[in-house]
Order: C-alpha cells, then structure tokens, then sequence
C-alpha cells in the first residue's frame, strides 16, 4: 500500500513538474494560448504568492512551512488504520501531498510557482496542475470527514 502510494505521488509530482517545464519553455515567450476562445486558455503567470496569489512575497514562510506540513500529511497517512474505509481518506492525502510538493519544488528551484491554467470564462486566478491536485484532495477529504467518515482514527483521538 505505501509502495503504490508513494509511487502515484510520484508520478502526480513528475506529471506537474513536466507540465510546468513546457510551460516555461513554450508558453513564457508567447503569454497567452486560447484554447478555448472566451473559455479556457494556457496563461503564463509567476506566482510569488499561495493560492489566488495571495501572500505575495512570503517565499522563506512557504520554504519553512511546507516541509513541515507534508510532513504531517505523510505522519497522518502512516498512523491512518489499515481499514479500507480509510482508502479515500489516503487518496485524498497523497493529492494534497503531491500538490505541496510540486509547488514546493517551484519556489525552492525557481524562486516562484508556475501556473498557466487559465479559465477564461470566470474571473478566476490562474493555476496548475499541483494546485488541482491539493484542492481536489482537499475537497474530497472535507466530503469524506463531513459524510462518511464517522469514528475517529486512532491517530486523532
């Protein structure tokens, strides 16, 4: 079970950094590619902030944090008991932590995180796929604690 975890988070972590990479190298020089006119396009944007661009600037804050909050979604995922009620519960985790690393990853090597997913048809910041990843895993964790899930982990109590 962690083998393959470890290797979908992996493989979540790789897809970002190389969706990042052709960012960067294609997108950067042109700005903007509609994809769909006044519906989706590719925008190159570097975020020096958290989500939405927020916390503009706070590049050491996220360097300090970041570890130590993977640190505990990896500690929370090990001490998960090994019911498969918990099987979600663990998805969502290794989304989240994937997410977290890849934009983890972009400040510590470039100084700023890539986004370039633009919904054009809303007035929403653009994003990336690591992004994608914590607010899906999030959601789903929320959906799940609400829901389903109705006695508490060891872990937690």
């Amino acid at each position: 079970m962690y083998r393959i975890s470890t290797a979908i988070c992996a493989i979540l972590i790789i897809v970002d950094q190389i969706s990042k990479y052709v960012a960067v190298t294609y997108l950067r020089p042109v700005g903007t590619v509609p994809v769909i006119q006044n519906i989706f396009a590719f925008t190159f944007v570097e975020n020096r902030g958290a989500a939405f661009g927020i916390l503009q600037g706070a590049r050491i804050g996220f360097l300090i944090v970041t570890p130590l909050i993977v640190a505990g979604l990896i500690y929370y995922f090990i001490k998960l008991p090994h019911d498969r009620v918990y099987t979600f519960v663990r998805a969502a985790l290794v989304l989240v932590t994937a997410g977290a690393i890849g934009n983890y990853i972009d400040r510590l090597f470039r100084g700023y995180v890539v986004d370039f997913l633009h919904a054009t048809f809303i007035n929403f910041p653009v994003f990336n796929l690591a992004d994608v990843f914590v607010v899906t895993g999030t959601a789903l964790l929320a959906v799940l604690i609400i829901f389903f899930i109705r006695d508490e982990p060891e872990i937690v109590k």
